[in-house]
C-alpha cells in the first residue's frame, strides 16, 4: 500500500472518529508500527493531523492552515529592481527545450517575462508564475498535485509519491529565506520538505537570492551548500558571504542593480 493511500485510511478514520489509537490505524492499513508513526510524523508536519498520546486527533479542518513564511505580496514588493535583474540573468542561462524546475518564491517570479518568448518545459509550484505563463507564453507548464496556500501563492503536497515523481529537469531555480554556512534555510518545514522534493528531479541547483538573503533567518536547512551549483545575486551582497560560497565551490553571478525603480537595471 503507497503512503498516499494509507494516508486516505488515516484521514478518513480520525475525521469520522476524532481521535484514533495507532493500534487502530495498525489494524486499519496493515502496515507496520514503525511505518505507521513515520506517516503520521509526516503529516502531522505537514498540518494535516495533530499527534497525542497514543494516537492522533483531528485538526481544526474550519480553519485554514498557513505556512511560517511572509506573504508573497508583501515579499513581492521588497527589493524589486534587485529581484528583476537577478530574475533576467537566470533567465539567460535557459536553453530552449530543455527541462527545468522553478521553485515558488517573489524572486524567481520576476522569471515570468524574460521566459515569455522562450519555449521550455517547467514545472513550478508556483500558481501565479504558472497562470501567467500558461496565459502569455508557449512555454509548457507541469503542475505538482497538493493544497494551495493562498498566501505563499504556492502548491504544497504532503506525499512523496505525488506528480513530480517521474520529472527529471536539467536545472532548478530557486531562492530561499536565507542562505548560511549551513546551506539554503527556510522557516516552515513544510516549505523546506517540498522544496526538498523538487530538488531530486533537477540535476542542476541555481539559487537566486538578492542581497537581503545573507542575513541570518531561518531554522531548517534545505540543502547544503555543497548542492548549489550557481548562486546568482547583486551587488550589494556582502563580499564576505560571497567568498564563503565560492569556497564551497559555488560559481557567484553577480550582476549590477542601477535603479531601485527597476527601470535602469542592467544585467551581464
Amino acid at each position: 500500500m503507497l503512503i498516499r493511500e494509507r494516508a486516505q485510511i488515516i484521514l478518513r478514520l480520525v475525521q469520522e472518529r476524532g481521535v484514533v489509537a495507532v493500534g487502530e490505524l495498525i489494524a486499519a492499513t496493515g502496515a507496520s508500527s514503525a511505518t505507521i508513526r513515520r506517516d503520521l510524523a509526516e503529516m502531522a508536519a505537514s498540518g494535516q493531523i495533530r499527534r497525542v498520546h497514543g494516537g492522533i486527533e483531528a485538526v481544526d479542518l474550519t480553519q485554514p492552515r498557513t505556512l511560517a513564511t511572509r506573504d508573497f505580496t508583501i515579499s513581492q514588493t521588497l527589493n524589486i529592481a534587485h529581484k528583476r535583474a537577478i530574475a533576467r540573468r537566470a533567465t539567460d542561462l535557459c536553453v530552449d527545450g530543455e527541462s527545468i524546475i522553478i521553485n515558488a518564491g517573489t524572486t524567481t517570479f520576476q522569471m515570468v517575462g524574460p521566459l515569455a518568448t522562450r519555449r521550455l518545459h517547467i514545472l513550478t509550484n508556483s500558481y501565479p508564475m504558472a497562470q501567467q505563463l500558461i496565459a502569455g507564453s508557449e512555454n509548457r507548464i507541469v503542475l505538482p498535485g497538493g493544497e494551495v496556500y493562498r498566501k505563499q501563492a504556492i502548491i504544497v503536497s504532503p506525499f512523496d509519491d505525488d506528480a513530480i515523481q517521474h520529472y527529471s529537469a536539467s536545472k532548478m531555480f530557486m531562492s530561499c529565506a536565507s542562505i548560511g554556512a549551513m546551506g539554503l534555510l527556510e522557516g516552515d518545514p513544510l516549505i523546506a520538505r517540498a522544496e526538498a522534493k523538487l530538488l531530486r528531479r533537477a540535476q542542476e541547483l541555481i539559487v537566486l537570492a538578492d542581497f537581503s538573503k545573507f542575513d541570518a533567518r531561518g531554522a531548517i536547512v534545505v540543502c547544503p551548500l555543497s548542492r548549489v551549483s550557481k548562486l546568482i545575486t547583486d551587488d550589494r551582497a556582502p563580499p564576505a558571504a560571497i567568498d564563503m560560497c565560492q569556497s564551497a565551490g559555488i560559481e557567484v553571478i553577480t550582476v549590477p542593480v542601477a535603479g531601485e525603480d527597476g527601470s535602469a537595471v542592467t544585467a551581464a
